[in-house]
């Protein structure tokens, strides 16, 4: 009989391939085609999501003393859609009675089935779109890739990842030691991979799926039961990748309590009742600084892995495509309205101005062409929304009105035409002076942008590199012409933990994350301690215990 693990081995295979080429490659279509997903499958999905509204979220035989829910829409309806609920000791303890037979399990039957939940989490991206769109705020095109495919690469690539350390060693080995004129000594001994146990995922509002796919399926595929704690306002989207695992996990003849949806309220957070658990093993946790820093301080035992916020820059020292460079900035700061964990929030510009293609330009002209390259992004309605998509958080809208204060209003934040009722904000580009300013030293989520002047392009690439230390980055970006500088500034970024783009133009933009090929945050600033999806992020979940005797017999 065929195994899931055998239905899906060309699938493990092309990823681990993948992964070790780094090269582009992806499981799961990100076009949202009826060519690749079916005719009637965006129809369908938007009518499975439509199905959910203004009713319970069934879990069949999810523990439960309670129910909450209350999402509303950034485009403004609200959602009506009430989820199980339980206090954490319910939680833990069902999670702890599934545990015994899910860590038993091969790595091969747990691969297989983390893979066969991938595969029919692909086949509702549709649904899962618009689950993101309305939770979230993110435009439809960019729901689809970011919550479907782009989610699920992500999450092969941690599945990939653990089964090959949890294949390092065999399963059991002949050991022969010589002994002179004796016999020698001969133990057969065998290695079994053990869990560390309950796996807490912590999610986010922005990214629910794609930020805590590779936590889930890398505790799960490693044997770890998992608890998932959306976030209060982004609920659907973990609730139906929640229903997926449950039902894959019952049909392979699993307890469906390997994994738990922990929905709760804004006002009554059950997430740090969760993290002090001493049952909880590992948290993936993505978030603001500040909970990031109590989790890592009071998570116990518990192996921690984070992706916090940062400061992420660009530095502009010269550029032999001035156009290019000005449309790619403009989409990289209107896209989902900076409200990416890779967005860039600080331009640094040599106060003299820079050299470029179209001659010198001031600074006032580089500030100004990447103004004029956003208002030309989103002078059409249509293509605005989008871009731009919705603002998840009210707190948002007031960063940005605050931010206006902040320095020269180089382009003024707007609404969005055409989206009544959402909230939305285009980016605002407010100019400062490096060498007085600190204003630009602190992370403002959203569409806040501040163009700085600096003496030069190594100035520029100092002060950013030295704040991502301090404050953490992601991502940062360089327009050079010289290679000794690029050269230079690939140095000065690795050592502090930043993965830099150089000279992007064209259909490519720095706030892009490919799975099996970027290492998505290095682990290496107070941006994050971990990285999505390297060896470190897998191995730890589990350990390898051994039992052994003297060989008898052929």
């Amino acid at each position: 009989m065929e195994t899931l693990f055998d239905r899906h081995r060309a699938t493990l295979e092309a990823a681990l391939a993948a992964a070790r080429d780094r090269g582009f490659w992806s499981a799961y279509p990100e076009v949202p085609s009826g060519k690749i997903y079916g005719e009637t499958a965006k129809d369908e999905g938007l009518q499975a999501y439509e199905a959910r509204l203004n009713r319970p979220f069934s879990l069949p035989r999810h523990p439960a003393t309670g129910s909450v829910g209350a999402e509303v829409s950034p485009y403004g309806p609200t959602l009506g859609i009430s989820y199980p609920a339980a206090d954490t000791e319910t939680l833990v303890a069902a999670s702890r009675e599934a545990a015994p037979a899910w860590a038993a399990a091969t790595p091969e039957a747990r691969t297989g089935i983390c893979i066969e939940i991938l595969s029919r989490l692909n086949r509702m991206s549709f649904e899962m779109a618009n689950a993101v769109m309305h939770t979230t705020g993110q435009a439809f095109a960019m729901a689809f890739q970011a919550g479907g495919p782009h989610a699920q690469d992500r999450g092969l690539e941690a599945v990939a990842y653990a089964y090959a350390e949890m294949t390092r060693a065999p399963k059991s080995a002949v050991w022969s030691k010589p002994q002179g004129k004796a016999e020698p000594i001969v133990l057969e001994k065998h290695w079994r991979v053990v869990p560390r146990g309950v796996s807490l995922i912590i999610g986010c509002q922005t990214f629910p799926t794609w930020n805590s796919y590779p936590g889930f399926f890398a505790s799960l595929a490693t044997g770890n039961t998992v608890i998932v704690k959306p976030h209060p306002g982004a609920i659907l989207p973990l609730a139906l990748t929640v229903a997926v695992a449950r039902a894959v996990l019952e049909e392979q003849g699993y307890s469906a309590d390997v994994v738990l949806l922990a929905a709760d309220r804004a006002e009554a957070p059950i997430t740090a009742a969760l993290v002090v658990h001493p049952a909880v093993r590992i948290v993936d946790y993505t978030g603001s600084n500040a909970f990031g820093a109590w989790v890592r301080a009071n998570a116990g035992d518990a192996q921690v892995y984070t992706e916090e916020a940062g400061v992420n820059s660009i530095v502009i020292a010269a550029t032999d495509d001035f156009k290019g460079m000005c449309a790619n900035i403009a989409f990289s700061l209107s896209l989902y309205s900076g409200q990416m964990c890779t967005s860039p929030q600080n331009i640094y510009v040599p106060r003299g101005g820079i050299d470029t293609n179209e001659g010198h330009k001031s600074f006032n002209e580089v500030a100004a062409g990447i103004a004029a390259a956003i208002d030309e992004l989103l002078a059409d309605p249509v293509r605005a929304a989008g871009v731009c998509g919705a603002i998840a958080n009210p707190a948002t809208l007031a960063r940005v009105e605050a931010a206006r204060g902040l320095g020269r209003i180089m382009r003024d934040s707007e609404t969005l035409a055409g989206l009544d009722g959402a909230r939305s904000a285009t980016p605002l580009i407010v100019a400062v002076d490096g060498a007085s300013s600190e204003v630009q030293n602190e992370e403002r989520f959203g569409p806040i942008t501040f163009v700085i002047a600096v003496e030069s392009g190594k100035e520029g690439i100092a002060k950013a590199s030295m704040l991502a230390r301090h404050k953490g980055a992601i991502t940062a970006a360089l327009y050079a012409t010289y290679e000794t500088l690029i050269e230079e500034a690939a140095d000065v970024f690795a050592s502090a933990g930043v993965n830099l783009s150089v000279n992007l133009a064209g259909n490519i933009f720095v706030n892009q994350s490919a799975a099996f090929s970027d290492f998505h945050v290095t682990g290496g600033n107070p941006a994050g301690n971990a990285s999505l999806t390297d060896t470190a992020f897998v191995a730890n979940r589990f350990r390898f215990a051994m039992w052994r005797r003297p060989k008898t017999g052929k």
